[in-house]
């Protein structure tokens, strides 16, 4: 069967598995819409937790993120996994014994105040908002290419996909369709990268494939793939692959943010409140801990593979000759005529674009912006990078087709990523949803209304939360992955730091939790503001978004740490100045806490 028809096969068949799920378990009551009637078994809940958390940022971009900036990468790597185990520690099992539906109405309970929770609905929906459009950006990168439209039409198709089956199943229907979404994605990461291992190493365990030789070329030469990865970066002009290339404190501060972030992201927080008790929301972080960690253990050889892989295709002798030292005339590259079917086929999205700039007819692929390798390529008459543009988030996706999978593999990925983005993207409009119709409305400004009007009300605002989310998607402020940090910026500056003082802190009341948190998310919002611009208004930065340019070299997606920092200093401070919680308070915390 053709690539085309196998792809809308299996893709087809898994959009009909997920709407048959969301129709079977469709939400009768709040309780099932808002956290599936707390029945949910904790290895179940595990594994749609992972779905939930494995976005178009893990799935699509992450690996993308590491194929270009390599080493540096390692801090999504260990800040997206570190924060389970502070999530497993410090917040599910005390906010599971609270037994409420949200985040902010936990937070309204514990410092007894109707403000502090409108201002947590703030943050939560600024964070999720800010997160979904990485899942929207994912969602059309994924459409864009294996429907064969433009990217536009590609996120518009991926909002209608999203809004029949969360709008209708609620947390119920979305926990059952994350389950089968997580099987689909998880094999569909793992087996293209075992056969590339395969291809590359011998060895069909990419973990493993990463460390190993390369198998033999026809000249006899063999060398660690790592090796040979950083010798053929080098000789295109860019950084070695295993070099960290940025600054160690905005290496620290961005994988702090991206943990304390996972710990306080609602839509994360909110999988622990579906499970029968406090034992089984321990028991389910760790074990959506362990089915993170196959797809986040494979991101780097995926990563690393894919960037060899892309070189090898558009520069095929740079992979196999001598180092550039000992070369003295230009590497052959590939014919433009000759591009692979994938090239094609990537350049009709727009997320792949060559250019021919000394009329050679074929393809230059270099670091234009490295002054010492720039004099080099000029030597050998390229004038300027021919790929104008690669788009990051097409690396894992056009991986198999670059390395000459069978089309059934292709199509399997075609699956796994859409699978990726839309278990996220249902996830935060559920959290979003919660937030207006449960806390706003119901806990808030209209306190009477029936079950069954709240339950409308919620699932008009995730219809709203969609239609925002569509727009936000077609004009991201970066990569699905860089926006999705900035998002963890935004819930660690916000929402964790009130969360665990709330939990930990008898001292802590109404005023300075509402000071903290609304100093965090104002602090970090400006800061991002300056660098990347308003989310709504493209190019709208101050300052460019340079090393050179950040306040002390602090990036605006690990600005998130420093953000938390302003929040807890200040809500200590303002605790220290204003009269004490009351006795209700003190009762409250010490319930949450008595094991």
């Amino acid at each position: 069967m053709e690539l085309q028809s196998l792809i809308y096969l299996v893709v087809g068949f898994t959009f009909l598995v997920y709407i048959t799920i969301a129709i079977v378990t469709r939400a009768s009551s709040t309780g099932e819409f808002y956290v599936a009637g707390k029945g949910i078994h904790p290895v179940a809940n595990g594994m749609a937790t992972a779905a939930d958390w494995m976005s178009a940022a893990s799935f699509i971009s992450m690996a993308g993120l590491i194929a270009f900036i390599g080493y540096d990468a390692s801090a999504y790597l260990m800040g997206w996994t570190g924060g389970y185990v502070l999530l497993a520690l410090l917040l599910a099992p005390y906010l599971r014994k609270h037994g409420k539906f949200t985040v902010p109405e936990f937070i309204g309970d514990r410092y007894c105040s109707k403000a502090a929770r409108i201002v947590a609905v703030v943050c939560l929906i600024v964070a999720s908002i800010t997160y979904v459009i990485g899942q929207m950006k994912g969602v059309g990168v994924a459409f864009s290419r294996f429907l064969e439209i433009e990217f536009e039409m590609g996120v518009l198709v991926g909002m209608c996909i999203v809004f029949i089956y969360a709008v209708l199943g609620g947390m119920k229907g979305i926990t059952y369709t994350q389950i089968a979404q997580y099987v689909i994605l998880i094999f569909a990461y793992t087996v293209p990268a075992a056969f590339i291992s395969i291809q590359l190493t011998g060895n069909p365990i990419p973990q493993l494939g990463l460390g190993s030789e390369m198998l033999a070329t026809t000249a006899g030469e063999s060398t660690y793939l790592l090796d040979k990865l950083d010798a053929v970066l080098h000789d295109l002009g860019f950084a070695a692959f295993t070099e960290q290339k940025g600054s160690t404190i905005n290496l620290f501060l961005l994988t702090l943010s991206l943990m304390i972030g996972t710990a306080g992201l609602p839509h994360v927080i909110i999988r622990f409140f579906t499970v029968p008790g406090v034992k089984e929301a321990r028991s389910s972080a760790g074990w959506a801990l362990v089915f993170i960690a196959i797809l986040y253990t494979t991101a780097p050889a995926v990563g690393a593979m894919a960037i060899f892989n892309l070189a090898k295709t558009v520069q095929p002798e740079i992979t196999q000759q001598a180092p550039r030292q000992a070369r003295d005339s230009a590497p052959e590259s590939l014919s433009y005529n000759e591009r692979p079917e994938w090239f094609k086929t990537w350049e009709t999205t727009g997320l792949l674009e060559f250019e021919d700039r000394n009329g050679d007819g074929k393809i230059q692929y270099y670091n234009d912006k490295n002054p010492e390798f720039s004099q080099t390529a000029s030597e050998y008459g390229w004038q300027g990078n021919e790929l104008v543009t690669v788009d990051r988030d097409i690396m894992v996706l056009a991986n198999p087709e670059i390395a000459q999978l069978p089309n059934w593999v292709i199509a399997l990925v075609a699956a796994g990523g859409i699978a990726a983005a839309l278990s996220t993207a249902a996830g935060l409009l559920l959290a979003i949803s919660s937030a207006i119709s449960h806390d706003l409305l119901k806990g808030t400004f209209t306190p009477n209304i029936s079950e069954k009007t709240e339950l409308n009300a919620g699932r008009f605002a995730m219809a709203g939360a969609i239609l925002v989310a569509g727009y936000l998607g077609i004009n991201p402020p970066g990569f699905a992955a860089q926006v999705v940090a900035l998002a963890f910026g935004l819930a660690a500056s916000s929402i964790f730091p009130a969360l665990m003082m709330g939990i930990f802190s008898k001292r802590i009341n109404e005023k300075a939790a509402i000071a903290g948190m609304l100093a965090g998310l104002v602090s970090t919002l400006v800061y991002i503001f300056i660098y990347k611009g308003f989310f709504f208004i493209p190019d709208t930065h101050l300052l460019a978004n340079t090393p050179d340019n950040w306040l002390l070299g602090i990036s605006p997606e690990a600005f998130g740490a420093v953000g938390a920092f302003i929040n807890f200093t200040l809500a200590f401070v303002v605790a220290r100045v204003t009269p004490a919680p009351s006795q209700k308070i003190i009762d409250i915390v010490n319930k949450i806490r008595t094991p």
